[in-house]
């Protein structure tokens, strides 16, 4: 293409992606009178609309159903004739409520005023310029929110099968027989409790000596168990995974210490990590620093080391959440926009593992403190002694938060039950508030509630 077929466009600001994190950042600076670019080579929303949080808690509350369905008896209902999952139904479902999320912020930015939609492959030129097929975009202010992906790994032989991701599987409309998931972190537990609820049998495969080994030991042993409990086999300490086809079955290797070398499945997801999707943009063009996994190097501003440029989202390697994107731009547009010298380092670890029932996290891990030296206290308590989760037949799972013994802040918590996602988030605000514990253990919340042991369980610590 020569230099006379290309336009050049200028623009106050250019966005790369149209993820969690653009489209916000777009309203924002469109806003405030600045002409904006968005350039979007895929499908609007990005990750957590298309195949990640969005759909994937579509699918686990269909799972969900179903388990209840099949527990009718336990809460005195009368189910006549077998509980199945309608899998076309359940697909359907997922892409109406995903698709109506997409098509909004589609429709949100079609109508925004000073913004103009690329659709195509951002590519810098240099450290202000960006070219889309036939575009040249100019800016003094770039904004990369490009996302991440499935990692792919080397495994011997795993060229020569087909295989699903997280993305592939929002394709999926048919039960598989035996679902082999090699990952036994969050994504991978999630589908993993998801499809052997619609009826597939389901073996979790992991090569570290546990399940989501980033978590405390006790957390991880009481996931491995509720997931166990439901039919779901575990492999850890598979050290050597490997891939082949034999007749209709794949095949995985793993030459763990206990159990068969080998695992037959019908078909297999490959869950084991997340890369970001900064190989073909030409960073280098445009001088910005990556780090050794692909991420690009960012200050406590999201600031490259490019005048001018940030980045936001998975693609930063700050954070690999919905809700960390979100916040990235809220910095982003704090600092630029509001005189408000917002940073990353004020934020709290906080997220979910979404499996039935869900874990809550917020702040530091047991292991975490104690590697720390802090002076320390903790209290747990398990699910069958709240008044809630048995009423709901629901007693799996146990709280846990740590409080710093000198200052008495919350230094972190663990909701591993029902409800635990939503009741976390009372930890959370206490810490952001950086208020003492006894705030929220003199405090007197709702009755029936899994919240209301909170002050409870904070009036029980004792020194870890």
């Amino acid at each position: 293409m020569t230099k006379a077929e290309i336009r050049t466009s200028a623009h106050d600001a250019i966005i790369i992606g149209a993820g969690q994190a653009g489209p916000a950042l777009a309203r924002r600076l469109a806003a405030a009178g600045m002409t904006v670019a968005i350039v979007e080579r895929g499908l609007f929303g990005g990750t957590c609309v298309n195949t990640g949080c969005i759909p994937t808690k579509t699918l686990i509350a269909s799972a969900n159903a179903i388990q209840m369905a099949r527990r009718a008896a336990d809460f005195g209902v009368v189910v006549d004739g077998p509980v199945r999952a309608d899998m076309a139904r359940v697909r359907t479902r997922k892409d109406a409520i995903s698709g109506q999320s997409r098509a909004g912020v589609e429709e949100s930015l079609k109508a925004l005023q000073n913004c103009t939609i690329y659709r195509g492959h951002a590519r810098f030129v240099a450290a202000h310029e960006v070219q889309v097929g036939e575009a040249m975009l100019t800016a003094q202010r770039i904004f990369i929110n490009v996302g991440g992906r499935a990692v792919v790994p080397t495994w011997p032989g795993l060229d020569q099968v087909a295989y699903l991701t997280n993305s592939s599987m929002m394709a999926v409309d048919f039960l598989p027989r035996h679902l082999v998931v090699v990952g036994g972190s969050y994504v991978g537990l999630e589908f993993a409790q998801m499809y052997r609820r619609f009826g597939s049998e389901v073996t979790v495969v992991e090569m570290a000596p546990r399940l989501i080994h980033r978590e405390d030991l006790d957390v991880s042993a009481a996931i491995r168990e509720i997931l166990e409990r439901e039919g779901i086999g575990i492999r850890v300490d598979a050290t050597c995974i490997r891939v082949r086809k034999s007749g209709e079955d794949i095949v995985v290797g793993v030459d763990c210490a206990a159990g068969a070398p080998e695992i037959h499945g019908s078909h297999l997801l490959v869950a084991v990590g997340r890369r970001p999707n900064t190989d073909d943009l030409g960073l280098d063009r445009a001088g910005i620093v990556q780090d050794e996994h692909g991420y690009i190097v960012v200050d406590d501003q999201l600031r490259t080391n490019v005048p001018g440029v940030w980045a936001l989202g998975d693609c930063n390697g700050r954070g690999a959440f919905t809700h960390t994107a979100y916040n990235d731009f809220e910095i982003v547009a704090a600092n630029l926009l509001d005189n408000d010298p917002r940073r990353l380092s004020d934020r709290i670890t906080a997220y979910a593992l979404y499996t039935d029932p869900p874990l809550g996290r917020a702040g530091l891990t047991e292991e975490q403190v104690r590697r720390s030296g802090k002076r320390a206290l903790i209290g747990r308590r398990p699910m069958t002694r709240v008044g809630r989760a048995v009423e709901k037949g629901e007693t799996q799972g146990f709280m846990k938060v740590l409080v710093d013994a000198d200052n008495k802040e919350i230094l972190g918590a663990a909701i591993l039950g029902t409800g635990g996602d939503e009741v976390v988030h009372g930890i959370l605000d206490m810490m952001y508030a950086k208020a003492p514990y006894t705030v929220l253990q003199r405090s007197m919340p709702i009755h029936p509630t899994v919240s209301e042991l909170l002050p409870t369980l904070l009036g029980d610590l004792q020194l870890l």
